[in-house]
């Protein structure tokens, strides 16, 4: 699939690389494959927890069509991406501060279509400006579900991707075909698992995943690398209609102290 992205895309993705150098944002996409994983929820409260660490933090909602970000974090954007997109609307004027300190969102907007979109390379120029701001620690964008040429083209530009699962069969072969889709171009995929009750669980799924891509042949210097686990409780969908963040209301929690965990692996993994 990789392979079908234009000369043109290349050389945006090359002067993205380029850009980076001059920026202190790292740019982390954050995706799923199936959806329905917990996979917006997972980015809202890490990004909050990012801030905790005196990083100031961007989520930029990437779910073209579906959008809920702002649900997650109980704000009213009066902008969106799209208005960016369609130039109504700077850059600065689509950035929505949150109730959380250092913490900013650009909105997505549930009602677009795809169809409205006539050349996707829009998104790689979008993720060059906001690094070009030089702004921001770190840029989170949350992906939709599936492997679309929207999401293909967000982890095309990203040396900094994270895949959020389950235990679930077919969660599993989803982050499967998304290892075999970048495994040629990128040199890491990290995972974590989420609904997992332990950590020893998604250890040895990630390193049954590892074996699974050595014995299909697929580029031997790619890593997969598994940043920990995430458990159930229900106050995490209390707390998601409530529109409020669980970490932030539930900081001395399991999964709170679990999320911790992640950030810290998170960290050391970025580049």
């Amino acid at each position: 699939m990789f392979n079908s992205i234009s000369s043109q895309a290349h050389k945006l993705i090359n002067l993205t690389k380029i850009n980076k150098t001059k920026t202190k944002t790292k740019l982390i996409t954050i995706t799923s494959g199936k959806g329905g994983v917990g996979k917006s929820t997972f980015t809202a409260n890490i990004a909050y927890l990012l801030t905790k660490k005196n990083l100031n933090v961007l989520v930029l909602d990437a779910d073209i069509g579906l959008a809920n970000m702002q649900v997650l974090f109980n704000v009213k954007p009066k902008y969106t991406l799209f208005d960016y997109i369609e130039s109504h609307k700077t850059l600065d004027e689509i950035i929505t501060q949150t109730a959380y300190k250092n913490l900013a969102l650009i909105a997505g907007k549930s009602s677009y279509k795809h169809a409205k979109i006539k050349n996707s390379l829009v998104f790689s120029r979008i993720i060059n400006d906001i690094m070009n701001l030089n702004k921001y620690d770190i840029i989170l964008v949350d992906t939709g579900a599936g492997l679309n040429e929207y999401v293909q083209e967000f982890l095309s530009i990203s040396h900094n991707i994270l895949a959020i699962t389950t235990t679930d069969p077919s969660a599993l072969t989803d982050v499967y075909a998304l290892i075999k889709m970048i495994s040629h171009q990128k040199e890491k995929l990290m995972i974590c698992f989420n609904h997992t009750q332990s950590y020893q669980i998604g250890e040895s799924i990630s390193n049954s995943l590892i074996k699974l891509a050595k014995n299909n042949m697929l580029k031997s210097n790619f890593m997969i690398e598994y940043i920990g686990n995430v458990s159930t409780s229900a106050n995490i969908s209390t707390t998601s209609r409530l529109r409020k963040l669980f970490v932030h209301e539930f900081a001395s929690e399991v999964i709170t102290k679990q999320l911790h965990e992640v950030i810290n692996s998170l960290l050391k993994n970025i580049k």
